[in-house]
């Protein structure tokens, strides 16, 4: 077809693989009208018809209205601007996806109710301005806007700058996390947990239960504890009993006491003192929705050894 010929809605539809019932729609539409008509009324359409049919179809396989396409074909628009704005578009369309799929395997592995879907939708459907605004008012809320006197500077100051940051394409495991977090830091009695602990580093306070057993025995206890959890022994593993019985006798010794169940309890009493559960379960839950590799060397010592004690 050259720039003279000219060919009926039927040919048109044959080279551009479109119904003519489509063309005809846009022809009414003024979008790709005919060049001009038989004696008998029929539609005729030229080369520049044709051009600007293959273009529309192809706008609209990618997506684009029909008015916005009217204005790339009348020059108004580029297409290099309508196709950036339309990739950005789909850029969040993408993201909107690939955050309900990751919802979705979690409600489907863990068997979550209708509320809980709900929950974890909504609390994953916040933008990352509004993620970080929930954490930032933990964190005011928590210890205030420039901080406690009674908290370390240096544990509030971690605290902001691990702010959770739930990437565009979670995992399953991110999703679960970033939702147990969300929930976690909207919880006064964990934001007062937050507030006694930071209140004991900046205290410098020491454990009791490490005075007494004094220097030598605590830093033994210490590289032990940190030894097993390199070696990825699970708290309520069979390996971990002897690392465990070796501890409660040295500590059973230094304090005169038997060692037995009765005595495990009161060990692991005195060191939950420095550490709560639920602030290590939000460092935890910080680093999964982070991705961030979990070191054993900089994991408190003090939880793995409570969960041992406990399991006697």
């Amino acid at each position: 077809m050259d720039a003279t010929t000219l060919c009926s809605i039927g040919e048109l539809s044959r080279r551009t693989g479109l119904s003519v019932r489509t063309i005809r729609f846009y022809s009414d539409s003024g979008v790709v009208a005919p060049t001009t008509r038989s004696p008998a009324g029929y539609r005729l359409y030229d080369l520049d018809a044709l051009l600007r049919l293959e273009l529309l179809r192809t706008l609209r396989e990618l997506g684009m209205d029909l008015a916005t396409i009217q204005r790339v074909l009348d020059r108004e628009l580029s297409v290099a601007e309508v196709a950036a704005a339309h990739a950005e578009a789909m850029d969040v369309q993408i993201r909107v996806l690939q955050l309900r799929r990751s919802v979705l395997r979690v409600a489907a592995g863990r068997g979550s109710d209708p509320e809980e879907i709900k929950l974890m939708h909504r609390l994953t459907q916040l933008s990352g301005e509004e993620r970080r605004r929930l954490i930032d008012d933990f964190v005011e809320g928590t210890f205030g806007t420039f901080g406690t006197m009674d908290a370390d500077p240096s544990a509030v100051a971690m605290v902001r700058a691990a702010t959770p940051d739930l990437p565009d394409d979670p995992s399953s495991e991110q999703v679960a996390a970033w939702v147990e977090l969300a929930e976690l830091v909207g919880d006064e009695d964990f934001r007062a947990r937050m507030r006694r602990m930071a209140g004991r580093q900046a205290a410098g306070r020491t454990l009791d239960i490490e005075r007494d057993a004094g220097e030598e025995l605590t830093e033994f206890t210490r590289q032990k504890v940190a030894e097993a959890m390199e070696s990825g022994i699970d708290p309520l593993s069979d390996r971990a009993a002897p690392v465990i019985d070796d501890l409660v006798h040295r500590f059973a010794e230094a304090f005169a006491r038997t060692p037995d169940p009765e005595f495990r309890d009161w060990m692991a009493q005195q060191f939950e003192e420095a550490h709560d559960p639920q602030v290590d379960r939000y460092w935890r839950l910080v680093w999964i929705v982070n991705g961030w590799q979990v070191v054993p060397s900089l994991t408190p010592v003090y939880p793995w050894l409570i969960e041992a004690l406990r399991n006697v």
